[in-house]
């Protein structure tokens, strides 16, 4: 229900309900209650506290950070939210704000998800920990450990919900991802469409996004699997395709039978399946600069070598293969990157979100970036300010329209009446 404040000078002078529609005034309240926008206070005591705390918890010179200089200036940048444990002496997890009768419902794999959730952000944090810009707090100080995790949920009644046995009705997908490195890395998914072609089974390929699925037509059809787009389930089911490609919030793929007609079942196959990673419609940090997700690489299978890309930090340089190194902690896999000047940048692979399409003119006329120069910031900087000036154009044409007097033809109200 909104609220409607009026004011008399810095006092206020009522406050009331209102229709949004109507825009009338509904009844009167005699207070309302405003939670705060962000889960820390910035007030001057708690803004020398974090820097107080960075000074003890962080290893190097703080004014080199802008998010510390930020803080005691009163601004609140972009992921502060990684450095909550710098506001107060503890915080808490969610499992202290659950009520003891509380019963916590685990869906799915938790434990894997967990696993796999602490080892990639381990890993993110051995890469980026350098960084004096953005130096990181340890993981255990922002994150629930798995075990702790655990240890706090069964203090709680549970419901576990786990589902890949198969039943009368489903049944897992065989194994359909693609093989990395591979001269027909889609090997797996044609020879399963063939075989269930001849078994007169269907199979619907589902795409998180109405991009991904051209991205994955694409890639289907560079590989001889052409597949025809359908716009909902029930139209596939309605139509005669035997196989079809959609775009729908399906997490994972799966066989549905139909018991009473064994033809009448349709497997679906998700980008789980084929690249072996839950989908990406997932929330992305703002400070990851992640542009719009279907321009996202989605699998390293759909990058070729010399194919030119873009680094968001970095600007365009070309795709030159996988490679693995060693820096001290077993051998990890780094995307080769070739930039003007035959300089190369090795990205981790736990970074290719940083990694986006090139979408300019063609790949063999793609302009290099030079590694170290300020030509990418100046480039991002010039975009930014078209995009600026391309909106204060917009608004300006908008208000003058708004502000012309149009003309009243009184006259014809009666003919378009009759």
């Amino acid at each position: 229900m909104p609220y409607r404040v009026d004011l008399f000078g810095d006092e206020i002078d009522s406050i009331r309900t209102f229709d949004p529609d109507s825009q009338r005034s509904l009844y009167p309240v005699p207070e309302v209650r405003l939670l705060p926008g962000r889960e820390f206070p910035m007030d001057e005591a708690a803004r020398g506290a974090f820097r107080k705390r960075w000074r003890e918890r962080i290893e190097g010179d703080p004014t080199k950070s802008r998010i510390y200089k930020d803080i005691g200036t009163g601004v609140a940048t972009a992921g502060i939210e990684y450095y909550l444990p710098l506001f107060f002496d503890e915080t808490s997890t969610l499992f202290q704000h659950l009520g003891e009768q509380a019963v916590v419902v685990l869906h799915g794999d938790i434990d894997e998800a967990l696993r796999r959730f602490w080892t990639e952000t381990k890993e993110r944090h051995r890469f980026l920990q350098h960084d004096p810009e953005r130096p990181l707090l340890p993981p255990e100080d922002i994150f629930l450990k798995v075990d702790d995790f655990f240890a706090l949920a069964n203090a709680h009644a549970q419901l576990v919900v786990r589902g890949t046995e198969p039943t009368e009705w489903a049944r897992p997908l065989p194994d359909l991802s693609v093989e990395r490195g591979g001269q027909d890395p889609l090997r797996k998914l044609e020879q399963h469409i063939d075989k269930t072609d001849k078994a007169g089974q269907r199979v619907l390929v589902v795409a998180e996004s109405a991009g991904r699925r051209e991205s994955l037509m694409e890639l289907l059809r560079d590989h001889r699997i052409n597949l025809p787009s359908i716009d909902t389930l029930q139209a596939f089911v309605d139509s005669d395709q035997r196989h079809a490609i959609t775009a729908a919030p399906l997490a994972a793929g799966f066989i549905w039978n139909d018991p009473a007609n064994a033809k009448a079942g349709i497997q679906f196959v998700t980008e789980t399946e084929l690249f072996d990673a839950t989908p990406t419609t997932r929330r992305r940090r703002k400070s990851e600069q992640v542009t719009d997700l279907d321009s996202l690489i989605k699998d390293l299978s759909e990058l070729n070598v010399g194919d030119p890309v873009v680094h968001s930090n970095h600007g365009i340089g070309r795709y030159q293969g996988l490679i693995n190194l060693d820096l001290g902690d077993g051998p990890s896999e780094f995307l080769h990157l070739e930039y003007a000047d035959k300089a190369v940048l090795y990205v981790p692979v736990s970074q290719l979100h940083l990694i986006s399409r090139y979408t300019g003119v063609s790949a063999e006329e793609a302009p290099l970036h030079k590694l170290g120069s300020p030509q990418w910031d100046k480039a991002k900087r010039k975009a930014a300010e078209q995009v600026r000036d391309s909106a204060a154009e917009l608004l300006n044409i908008y208000a003058r329209r708004a502000a012309l007097l149009g003309t009243g033809l009184r006259g014809l109200c009666r003919q378009f009446r009759l």
